[in-house]
């Protein structure tokens, strides 16, 4: 990557990438790179990696999730719900990496034409919310039935059957079915991703907008105290743990049932023997009706292709419930404890809320806070059947189209199709379809597409080894865009650090950090420092985990862990919200925490203050 001048990032116009990712542009559309026709725009903006969405290597196809999200983000803010000052956030790739800018504010002349939008319709959305989400829950689900239910064949057949022919033929065949079937699961996950953003801009400005609030009535309120505020929600992003905690009490009420389930013999054996027993078949019925639609979840975050889920690796959910058993052995509760949240949280507003001294700011308080109480759950519970429902749906339905072109000779494995974007699908598949029309005997140019794939999987990997950076272009002299700072954490502090070029810095030099001080309380505790998925399950219990970021997949190990410190997120990120909700001390956007704490470590969590302090080093 070029150096850039002391104060700001390396031009977006003048980036350079290792040798290795040679070709990497030929991956993603043209409009997703920087170009000379919009270079005095680029310029302006300052950009940054998005490590929220994709700290990893971006395949082609999984960029799909991102072009809708940019579309359906920006339109509520600045055509929907028109929020004044904001406008949208704008993509680029760069060497297989995205990154994100906040477009500059509109004129004030804009502005002022957004204002009376903005009051009608948001403060409509907060009143009826109840209602607007009944509505959103039902079409929703309706999408993902639409989405489940397209047909992809196999294989193209040999011959048309019969009964496509006579008595009348059918006026359309297989040849068109493909290229439909792919047609429609584009235009479902746009619109899917345009439903998932109807309510969500509005969740997040509401708890500005209380935040604000409290700030203005009691002057040095802490973050934490603010967040404590919101938790304690029954929310969608917690039930697939709520099933898992049901199954393992079943299993430990059913006769030899829980010895299966915590033995280390292969998942395969272990479902074997279940069925050999009454119990056991009836434990497993009642895992089977979890699954639809609980453990329609990805292992992950449920952005990449390669994540899995509860349904394709099974191996997960049986893990975790073994654990649950373990626990349960002990003695331990496995459930969140909601009721002991909301108990602090009714006991923190009421002690605040003391302190009010007049009918007026009483009036103000309470207008927020209801209206926050009773949004704040869409964060959540979209989360569910967005990411992680409709997106298993979409990965399954790809996997099928994959699977023919595999059948046709095309691709060498059902997974290259991600290896291509969603401009390029449409171009293969016309290729299967032509030559398939034409008879016999027909060359495909399997060897093209093949060798296409392999070089960028090549690519994809080269990329994982390095370490790009983390912005790009002038920074502003203040870092104020809400969004940016609430979600993505990005503070001006923060891009400071960058400009230090703090990545990775060496561990006898830091041994306090600073972040949000996200979720209340202090903890001290062993690190586990946890960089990719599979070290999920290394996780002790008592132990801080440490990671770039949290996945909401990952709740089951919430019951276990002493605290959360992350590299990146605001107040209202996953990991804040979570930890919240478990009462567990979080400190998130701390930048290098990954980096700085090593596996072992000793640290102390203070999430009261958003301090975290490396108190004894392992080794």
């Amino acid at each position: 990557m070029a150096q850039g001048a002391a104060g700001r990032f390396p031009d977006p116009h003048e980036f350079q990438v290792p040798p290795e990712l040679e070709g990497w542009e030929e991956m993603y559309p043209s409009h997703y790179l920087f170009s000379k026709d919009r270079e005095g725009w680029e310029k302006s903006l300052f950009w940054y990696q998005d490590k929220i969405h994709d700290p990893e290597p971006m395949p082609p196809l999984d960029l799909i999730f991102h072009e809708a999200w940019q579309i359906a983000l920006s339109q509520y803010t600045t055509r929907v719900f028109c929020i004044p000052p904001a406008q949208g956030i704008a993509q680029r790739m760069v060497g297989t990496y995205m990154y994100i800018c906040a477009v500059n504010p509109p004129p004030d002349e804009v502005i002022g034409e957004k204002a009376p939008l903005f009051e009608k319709r948001a403060f409509y959305v907060f009143k009826h919310y109840d209602e607007l989400w009944d509505k959103w829950i039902t079409k929703f689900k309706a999408l993902g039935e639409e989405m489940d239910a397209v047909e992809i064949p196999a294989e193209l057949p040999k011959f048309i059957p019969e009964d496509q022919v006579l008595p009348a033929p059918t006026g359309c065949y297989v040849s068109y079915d493909i290229m439909e079937a792919f047609g429609k699961l584009v235009n479902y996950m746009f619109k899917g991703w345009q439903y998932h953003f109807e309510l969500l801009n509005l969740t997040y400005l509401a708890y500005l907008m209380f935040a604000d609030v409290a700030r203005s009535l009691f002057p040095g309120i802490s973050e934490s105290a603010i967040g404590k505020m919101v938790a304690g929600a029954y929310v969608s992003m917690f039930r697939p743990e709520e099933e898992l905690c049901r199954l393992a009490r079943l299993a430990e009420s059913s006769r030899g049932v829980a010895e299966i389930l915590k033995s280390d013999t292969p998942l395969a054996q272990k479902i074997k023997e279940l069925r050999a027993k009454p119990d056991g078949k009836s434990w497993l019925e009642a895992y089977e009706q979890s699954k639809d639609p609980w453990f329609y979840i990805s292992c992950g975050s449920g952005w990449y292709h390669y994540e899995g889920s509860w349904l394709t690796k099974p191996e997960v959910p049986y893990s975790y419930i073994k654990s649950y058993l373990e626990r349960l052995d002990k003695g331990e509760k496995i459930e969140r404890s909601l009721d002991e949240i909301e108990k602090q949280r009714d006991a923190i507003v009421a002690e605040y809320r003391a302190l009010i001294k007049t009918e007026e700011d009483q009036k103000s308080f309470d207008d927020a806070y209801n209206t926050i109480r009773t949004i704040y759950v869409f964060a959540e519970d979209h989360l569910f059947w967005v990411e992680h429902w409709f997106h298993t749906i979409w990965f399954a339905k790809i996997r099928e189209l994959g699977q023919l072109l595999v059948n046709s000779g095309m691709l060498k494995e059902v997974d290259d199709i991600f290896m291509f974007n969603r401009y390029e699908i449409p171009q293969i598949l016309t290729e299967v379809s032509t030559g398939w029309a034409l008879g016999v005997d027909i060359p495909l140019r399997s060897g093209f597409y093949q060798d296409k794939a392999d070089k960028r999987k090549k690519i994809l990997e080269a990329a994982r080894d390095w370490n790009p950076t983390p912005a790009l272009g002038v920074p502003p002299e203040e870092v104020a865009e809400p969004f940016t700072v609430m979600l993505w954490g990005i503070t001006t502090d923060t891009v400071k650090e960058w400009l230090k070029g703090i990545d990775a810095p060496a561990d006898a030099d830091v041994s306090e950090l600073k972040g949000f001080a996200s979720s209340a309380g202090v903890v001290e505790g062993p690190a586990r420092v946890l960089k990719r998925l599979e070290d999920i399950f290394d996780l002790q219990p008592g132990e801080v985990l440490v990671c770039p970021n949290t996945n909401p997949s990952w709740a089951p190990v919430f019951g276990k862990i002493a605290a959360a410190v992350t590299d990146i997120g605001g107040l209202t990120c996953h990991a804040a919200i979570v930890c919240r909700e478990y009462g567990l001390p979080s400190v998130t956007g701390t930048g290098v925490a990954t980096s700085v704490i090593k596996t072992g470590d000793i640290v102390k969590v203070n999430g009261d203050t958003g301090v975290v302090n490396i108190v004894t080093r392992k080794g």
